[in-house]
């Protein structure tokens, strides 16, 4: 996986704290990408340990390898003053997230996260998605004492690039006798949920509108419906990357590009989906130091190409 830094026109108390790896092209629809967080030696007052997370049709381990961290129960809406629990373990589970998320750190952090597909995670490990959506669970109540084992190799390894190895190594093999054909040829989630719509409209049994949609829901987690708007609040949002980084931002413009019917509509579904009205998120992606994972998953895009 290549790793690609967090920049953005505008700097952060710790722009260097946050690294994304993107998996090697034969892995490309089984992990999205792995993320780091790494607060060590960095000076953050308490507002800037908060980690703000959009929703995300994708499941996903995380590794807490130094320092603790804490899940905000009431995400968005209240986070400075909303209830903090600690996680009770150090490799973590979720499943798809369609809504916006947020942790905090109690001190320096060294974080180790991998993206999976949902499809991809039910075909390599037996779990099913749809029974871990907005959920957080320790990865031992979810995963099978082999895939532990693998976990804690993962843990053990000395640094990211040896984690990285060893994930491409272990996974590529796996995901070459598991993977189903015809993947598209791109990770965003409109494509891939384009991809799987079809696939679940021309598979053998049953091919009722319904059969269909229970047949997303099972493979993904998530209805057809939620992830065309994440497929849709995506695209808005590397749009607002692309302005921020040419000086402008027409929500107008943003809105249409990304086939949203307008404006109005824009702006629901980004408060919906990430806690913040446009102009608001876009202020807090440039200034605010708990968008880190905005700011890395934004401008890899521009990055990568």
């Amino acid at each position: 996986m290549p790793a690609l830094e967090s920049h953005s026109p505008h700097k952060t108390p710790s722009m260097d704290t946050a690294r994304l790896y993107l998996p090697r092209p034969s892995l490309a629809h089984c992990l999205r990408g792995a993320l780091v967080r790494d607060t060590r030696g960095v000076t953050l007052t308490d507002a800037q340990r908060f980690n703000f997370f959009p929703a995300t049709p994708y499941c996903a381990i995380t590794w807490f390898i130094e320092g603790e961290s804490l899940e905000v129960q009431d995400g968005t809406r209240d986070h400075e003053r909303s209830p903090r629990t600690p996680y009770p373990a150090r490799i973590m589970f979720n499943g798809p997230f369609p809504r916006p998320y947020v942790s905090w750190s109690k001190g320096p952090l060294y974080a180790f996260m991998v993206g999976w597909m949902p499809e991809a995670m039910a075909a390599l490990t037996g779990i099913d998605p749809a029974a871990y959506v907005n959920r957080v669970a320790p990865a031992h109540e979810v995963l099978s004492p082999q895939w532990m084992d693998w976990c804690q190799q993962v843990q053990d390894a000395p640094d990211d690039m040896a984690r990285i190895q060893f994930i491409e190594s272990t996974l590529d093999p796996m995901w070459r006798a598991a993977r189903p054909d015809g993947i598209p040829g791109s990770q965003l989630v409109e494509d891939w949920s384009s991809h799987v719509a079809l696939r679940a409209a021309t598979s053998g049994l049953g091919r009722s509108l319904r059969q269909v949609e229970r047949r997303i829901k099972q493979w993904t987690g998530l209805p057809l419906r939620e992830l065309k708007g994440l497929g849709k609040l995506e695209r808005a949002f590397f749009e607002t990357i692309q302005a921020m980084e040419n000086g402008t931002d027409n929500w107008s413009d943003v809105a249409e590009q990304a086939g949203f019917a307008d404006q109005s509509h824009l702006c629901r579904q980004t408060r919906r989906l990430t806690g913040f009205a446009p102009e608001e998120l876009r202020r807090r992606i440039a200034e605010d130091e708990g968008f880190w994972c905005y700011r890395v998953w934004g401008f890899q895009e521009q990055a990568s190409t």
